[in-house]
């Protein structure tokens, strides 16, 4: 512990995005406050997994945590992607890329843990935690935050404040930036199943009108699946008992995966899009969902996060290394232009897939199986599609070079 009271840069937020930014600024000689509200087991221990895109590995991998996460998680090699019961779908394939996998698909505290680990071998790092940000108090040169630990206030000073406290962030609303976006009329419902079939090594993104069903593929013959639905449908999923439940989701899964077996609870959380009028002002940037939120078709949300940290760090190492401020505007404002339009396109696209296919409109349905059929047959538009999903469209940070 470096028990101090200023540091360079402080992160409200020990998740997977802030604590990625953290170990990404280990080497760099930056003396990092990690804030976070829970116990770091605590925070670790949510029932919760995400797609990882080819880039969140790689910048993973120049973290030197990939070894520590790949033996734990799911690998995929196809992806196949479909319009409800529509007989045409789109496969894809990692002969495409001429890569080893399509994407992964990790356990939050697989992921989490492995990051926490290398944090604390690092004694340019300390963890406030369980610690909660009463104010900040932006001035000209450092930032103040005025914190409660351990039942006592205490202020710590930085001359950078990064908020990674999540898509309702305290951090955001004070300093008041504005969002821009909408609730969707759709929530979703997260769980575990468990299947029969021998292979499991292809996530399926199937469309049905109410919504898209995310079927990931998991160790130990497992399935995370995100099951987009209208709110009150959505409820009824997550309420119902569970062996109409399961014969449902057989009859939704068309029988790509056998008989099937419940093995987690039905989480049910709703689904927004919001992006941020600004990612920084002086002292203060903002990264992951305390930034942006999308759609979770396509499993976008936490890669756009996990990149929004190399891509800071690499702008906060690079100033630093010029002995520069890394709390000014003129340095943030580069972190901003590199991902705020990456972003921007992003949850674009997630939202005209959710609004393409979530709906039964005839001439709507004829135009998205029409554009099915295309992209079987106009190879360069599929190839397209596959590298904006896997995250290798787009500026690559240095870290996953």
């Amino acid at each position: 512990m470096l028990g101090r009271d200023n540091y360079d840069l402080i992160i409200v937020g020990g998740g997977i995005v802030g604590t990625t930014l953290a170990v990404a600024l280990k080497n760099t000689g930056l003396n990092i406050a990690m804030i976070e509200e829970r116990p770091l087991e605590v925070a670790a221990s949510r029932r919760q997994a995400y797609a990882l895109s080819l880039m969140s590995s790689r910048i993973f991998t120049g973290l030197g945590i990939w070894d520590k996460i790949s033996p734990s998680i799911g690998k995929f090699r196809h992806i196949r992607l479909s319009d409800a019961d529509f007989p045409i779908f789109v496969p894809f394939v990692v002969d495409e890329l001429k890569t080893d996998y399509l994407g992964y698909v990790g356990e939050h505290q697989v992921i989490l843990t492995a990051l926490h680990n290398a944090s604390q071998d690092c004694d340019r790092i300390e963890w406030l935690s369980p610690a909660k940000v009463l104010k900040v108090e932006y001035g000209a040169e450092t930032a103040t935050v005025t914190l409660e630990e351990a039942g006592q206030t205490r202020k710590i000073t930085a001359k950078l404040v990064i908020g990674a406290d999540g898509a309702k962030s305290a951090i955001r609303q004070g300093a008041q930036i504005k969002t821009k976006g909408w609730k969707y009329w759709q929530s979703c419902v997260a769980f575990t199943i468990k299947h029969q079939l021998d292979r499991n090594d292809t996530a399926f993104e199937r469309f049905w009108p109410t919504g898209p069903m995310g079927i990931l593929p998991l160790q130990g013959n497992r399935c995370q699946i995100v099951w987009t639905n209208p709110h009150q449908e959505a409820k009824k999923l997550q309420e119902m008992p569970e062996a109409e439940f399961i014969d449902k989701l057989e009859a939704y899964t068309g029988g790509l995966l056998g008989k099937l077996e419940l093995v987690s609870p039905r989480a049910l959380f709703p689904v927004q899009l919001m992006q941020s009028d600004t990612y920084v002002k002086p002292r203060l940037a903002l990264i992951g969902d305390a930034a942006h939120c999308c759609h979770p078709v396509g499993g976008q949300g936490l890669n756009l996060g996990i990149r929004d940290a190399a891509a800071l760090a690499q702008v906060l190492k690079e100033a630093a290394e010029k002995q520069g401020d890394i709390g000014a505007l003129s340095t943030l404002k580069s972190y901003e232009k590199w991902r705020i339009s990456e972003n921007l396109a992003i949850l674009g696209f997630t939202d005209f897939l959710d609004r393409l296919f979530s709906n039964n409109w005839p001439p709507i349905v004829v135009i998205r199986r029409l554009g099915l059929a295309m992209m079987l047959g106009f190879p360069p538009l599929k190839l397209f599609a596959l590298q904006l999903m896997t995250g290798l469209k787009g500026r690559i940070p240095q870290l996953a070079r």
